[in-house]
C-alpha cells in the first residue's frame, strides 16, 4: 500500500452474531491492499519506485522478499496458519491449483475504482488498477476452475472463508497526496466506505457466506505519517499515544461507517457471517503500551528506514541502498514506517482469531480438528 495514514480510541462493538458451525474451512480468498498481498505485486511487474519486492522485506520468516511489505508473515498468514490452511498463493501466479485458496490483494488496492479517482482529479497518486471491484473481477475469472455448476458452487462456497480488506487507506492517501485536506477526505467516507459494501454483497452474491470484513489502521500513528505530516502544536497528538489526532479521527469516522454498512447488509443477509474486524483497536494497543507486547523501541519509530526520529525518510526508504535495518524487527513495531513487522501482525492476528477484536473472534467461525495452535511466539 502507498502509505496509508490519521484519537479517538475505538472501543467500537463488533457484530453481534451466535451460531455454531463445527467444518473447517477448506479455503480462504482474501482481498485488499499492501497490508495483505502476498505476492501479486511482484508477479505483476513490480513498480519500479517501490522497493517493497527488495531485501531486506521478508528477512524474518521467508529469508528473501516475496511481495509482501514487512519484514515476515502478514495478518492474513498467521490467519490461515491457524485454520490449518497452507499459506495463499497471489492469485495471479502462474500454474497453481487456488482449491484451498488465493490472495487477491495487491499492493496499492483501492476500495474505489481508477473513475472515482479521474473524476476528481487524482489519477496521478493511484497507480494500479487493482481495487476491490477488479479484485472481484478476477476471482470471477477463477471461479470456473474452483467448481463447475451452482450447486457444486454453493457447496464449496459455503466451506470457505473471505477476508475482505482493509480497504481504504490508498484511498485517503490519493487525496492527501495530492495536497487536498482534511475535510474534503472526510467528505468522501461516506462514499468511499459504500464501495466496500457493495463489493461485500457483490461477494455475497457470488456464494461467500463467511466474510471477515477489517476497518482501518490508526494512520496518525504510522511513522511515515508522523515525519511527512507532523506539527508544531503539541496538541495535535495524542497524549497517550503520541498520534497525530486529525488521521486517527477520520480512520476511527471510517470504521464507525463500516461497522454500520455492514450491520445492515447482515440484516439483509440473514444466512450469512459477516464479522467485523476491529484492526484499529487491535493496533492502537501498540502505541498506548508497547513494551507489553516486547516493542522495546516503541512503536513510532520503523525498524527499516534511516537513523532520523522516525527512523523514515523518503530518501532513505526500507529496500533502497540508503537504508539500515534493524537486527531485532520482534522489538519494533513498525517495519518501514507504513507497514508492520511480522511481530506485529502476529499480535493483531492473535486479538482477532481469539478476541476480543473480531466479534465473534475468527476461529469461532470453524473448529478445525487439524488447524494449528495459535501461539504468540
Amino acid at each position: 500500500m502507498k502509505p496509508s495514514f490519521l484519537l479517538f480510541l475505538l472501543f467500537s462493538s463488533s457484530l453481534h452474531l451466535s451460531f455454531s458451525v463445527s467444518e473447517p474451512y477448506t479455503a480462504i480468498f482474501s482481498f485488499g491492499d499492501s497490508l495483505a498481498d502476498t505476492g501479486n505485486h511482484l508477479v505483476d511487474g513490480p513498480n519500479p519506485i517501490l522497493s517493497t519486492t527488495h531485501p531486506p522485506y521478508g528477512m524474518t520468516f521467508f529469508r528473501r522478499p516475496t511481495g509482501r511489505c514487512s519484514d515476515g508473515r502478514l495478518v492474513i498468514d498467521f490467519i490461515t496458519e491457524a485454520f490449518g490452511l497452507p499459506l495463499l498463493p497471489p492469485s495471479k501466479a502462474h500454474n497453481t491449483d487456488f482449491h484451498k485458496g488465493a490472495n487477491f490483494a495487491i499492493t496499492g488496492g483501492t476500495a474505489m475504482s481508477f473513475d472515482y479517482f479521474h473524476n476528481r482529479g487524482l489519477e496521478s497518486t493511484v497507480w494500479v488498477n487493482g481495487s476491490l471491484s477488479d479484485q472481484i473481477d478476477w476471482f470471477q475469472d477463477m471461479k470456473p476452475s474452483l467448481c463447475s455448476s451452482p450447486e457444486e458452487c454453493k457447496e464449496y462456497f459455503r466451506r470457505c472463508l473471505f477476508v475482505v480488506g482493509e480497504f481504504g487507506g490508498n484511498d485517503y492517501n490519493a487525496f492527501f497526496f495530492a495536497g487536498r485536506g482534511i475535510k474534503q477526505v472526510i467528505s468522501n467516507v461516506s462514499v468511499i466506505v459504500g464501495g466496500i459494501v457493495e463489493g461485500v454483497e457483490r461477494l455475497i452474491n457470488q456464494g461467500a457466506v463467511d466474510l471477515v470484513v477489517p476497518g482501518v489502521f490508526p494512520f496518525g500513528c504510522f511513522p511515515l505519517y508522523l515525519k511527512l505530516y507532523g506539527s508544531k502544536h503539541k496538541e495535535d497528538y495524542g497524549r497517550r499515544s503520541g498520534c497525530l489526532k486529525k488521521f486517527n479521527t477520520l480512520a476511527w469516522y471510517h470504521n464507525e461507517k463500516l461497522r454500520v454498512g455492514l450491520e445492515r447488509l447482515q440484516k439483509k443477509y440473514p444466512s450469512t457471517r459477516i464479522v467485523y474486524a476491529d484492526y484499529y483497536a487491535a493496533a492502537i494497543r501498540f502505541n498506548l503500551a508497547p513494551k507489553n507486547f516486547g516493542f522495546t523501541h516503541g512503536a513510532l519509530k520503523a525498524c527499516c528506514g534511516d537513523r532520523s526520529k522516525y527512523n523514515v525518510n523518503m530518501s532513505a526508504r526500507c529496500g533502497t541502498s540508503n537504508a539500515t535495518v534493524c537486527h531485532d524487527p520482534e522489538t519494533y513495531a513498525s517495519w518501514d514506517g507504513v507497514h508492520y513487522t511480522e511481530a506485529a501482525h502476529r499480535f493483531i492476528a492473535k486479538g482477532l482469531l481469539e478476541g476480543p477484536y473480531a466479534n465473534p473472534p475468527i476461529m469461532s467461525l470453524h473448529s478445525p480438528k487439524d488447524s494449528a495452535s495459535f501461539t504468540t511466539k
